[in-house]
């Protein structure tokens, strides 16, 4: 599995959840984020080495200052996103929710996700 078709059926699954109301199908997407962003066992990587495809990590960046895979970073920023949209603000941040939906699912679609983007250039390795 590749992190493009992780971010696929990730973005597909917070749209699902965000149209259908299913609460615990969110709370479920959030801990999985804060898991993989704190411990750094991602589900890409771990099918993979199950598989026997190993598992590297493709945006490793040679120029990093900061010791911190801009992968997790970016998986701990998602579920602070969601956290703050749907659990702290929810009357002002609802739409927050969607366009994180939206912009993941079309990461995924596309292969260039722009926050991964930009914590690479913020020197994330």
């Amino acid at each position: 599995m590749s992190d493009r078709l992780y971010r696929l059926l990730l973005g597909l699954t917070l749209l699902i959840s965000l149209y259908f109301d299913l609460h615990q199908v969110l709370l479920a997407v959030i801990g999985l984020q804060l898991l993989e962003g704190v411990s750094n066992y991602r589900i890409p990587l771990l099918i993979n080495r199950a598989r026997g495809m190993g598992g590297t990590d493709t945006y490793a960046n040679p120029d990093a200052l900061i010791p911190f895979d801009a992968e997790r970073a970016w998986r701990l920023t998602v579920a602070i996103c969601l956290i703050l949209s749907l659990l702290v603000f929810p009357e002002q941040l609802w739409w927050f929710a969607w366009f994180m939906g939206f912009a993941i699912f079309g990461a995924g679609l596309s292969g260039v996700c722009p926050m991964l983007i930009i914590l690479q250039y913020a020197r994330f390795r």
